[in-house]
């Protein structure tokens, strides 16, 4: 019953076969190969526009080598207080864009709202050269909440962001999840918004270790691939990045294995919510789910062999608050989950009796 983390699980069969494929064969090095170029192929294809694609092994990189093409040393950086670059990227950030500064935007709860970008932009000192300048604002999507950008919710904030010479970056980790809960294209949620270069993750969905940084306006990725390489993140055997792309872009697979990630999270909300004890705090959009518990429910579940987090309650909606004898909790759900081990789950909390799975779920594996 693992609900810490979809890192904590491996790859998905089509990506570990294309990469023995990958495997077995010589192939140029640094990404001249076959494979790197198929992949490059496919994202264009996939996000129906002309790009510039560079694949990494891990978020961190490409997050920070992404600010960096778009941020100078003396700009600033805005995006959630609670964004994956301010609290979990340690000072990579600040270090590979040379020392721009990240401004969280005020007043935003679970996502950046059009009205709390504007406030702290606007709030903003402007008394060059002694005051940062925003050069860039970011989104994750799914954001740290585990909420979804529509695609107008994202035009309106890359307006805001454009109206005061901002770029927009958009950490993807879980865009994928994103993508397959709106329904939408993945053009409409990223360069058609006002998107202009996305760190698109796999690693999360289904590939062992797989980011690619995709510019939608090849200006911005003009000297990227020296960026990369002064960071030490060009790899000498790129096929092995480029091939866990191909298979996870390849016939929609990287979709459907959101969509039972999806699914998954889906029936572990819906269990906890029907348990008198429990409140799930944010709507469940993509395949992580916050609620508060009881103390002893979550030591019980624990010692059933449940894998769970707790989480900061500072991210709590303001019509939230924690008890004393309350935990706030992260379940986060991946490819692999299984109705039977959701249901498992929920048993030993006392939410159901039996097995029990939504409709759709028959796409899991």
């Amino acid at each position: 019953m693992i609900f810490g983390s979809d890192n904590m699980v491996g790859a998905s069969d089509r990506v570990l076969d294309a990469l023995v494929e990958a495997n077995a064969t010589a192939a140029p090095s640094y990404g001249a190969d076959p494979w790197t170029i198929e992949a490059e192929g496919l994202l264009a294809e996939t996000f129906e526009h002309d790009l510039a694609a560079f694949f990494v092994a891990t978020g961190t990189a490409a997050n920070s080598l992404a600010l960096s093409a778009i941020t100078q040393p003396w700009s600033a950086v805005l995006c959630h207080r609670h964004a994956h670059i301010m609290v979990d990227e340690s000072s990579a950030p600040e270090f590979f864009t040379g020392g721009a500064r990240l401004i969280p935007v005020m007043d935003a709860d679970g996502k950046i709202t059009p009205e709390a970008l504007g406030r702290t932009l606007d709030r903003l000192p402007a008394d060059a050269p002694h005051n940062v300048r925003p050069s860039a604002v970011s989104l994750s999507q799914a954001s740290e909440c585990g909420l979804v950008y529509s695609p107008d919710e994202i035009a309106a904030l890359t307006d805001i962001a454009k109206s005061h010479g901002a770029a927009v970056h958009m950490d993807g980790a879980r865009f994928a999840n994103a993508v397959a809960r709106l329904g939408c294209s993945p053009a409409e949620l990223t360069w058609k918004a006002g998107v202009d270069v996305l760190c698109l993750g796999a690693s999360k969905n289904g590939a062992l270790a797989a980011e690619a940084v995709v510019f939608f306006d090849r200006k911005h990725a003009v000297d990227f691939s020296s960026r990369r390489k002064r960071a030490g993140h060009l790899v000498a055997k790129g096929r092995l990045l480029g091939a866990q792309f191909v298979a996870w872009l390849r016939n929609g697979h990287w979709l459907d294995l959101a969509r039972s990630a999806n699914l998954a999270a889906d029936q572990l909300s819906a269990g906890l919510a029907r348990h008198s004890g429990v409140r799930v705090v944010w709507p469940t959009e993509a395949n992580e789910v916050f609620a508060i518990l009881p103390r002893a429910l979550g030591e019980k579940l624990r010692a059933a062999g449940g894998v769970f987090y707790e989480w900061n309650p500072d991210s709590l909606p303001e019509n939230e608050s924690l008890g004393k004898e309350e935990v706030f909790l992260r379940f986060v759900t991946s490819f692999l989950t299984s109705p039977r081990e959701v249901s498992d789950f929920l048993e030993a909390a006392g939410a159901i009796s039996g097995p029990e799975a939504l409709p759709g779920s028959d796409i899991w594996h």
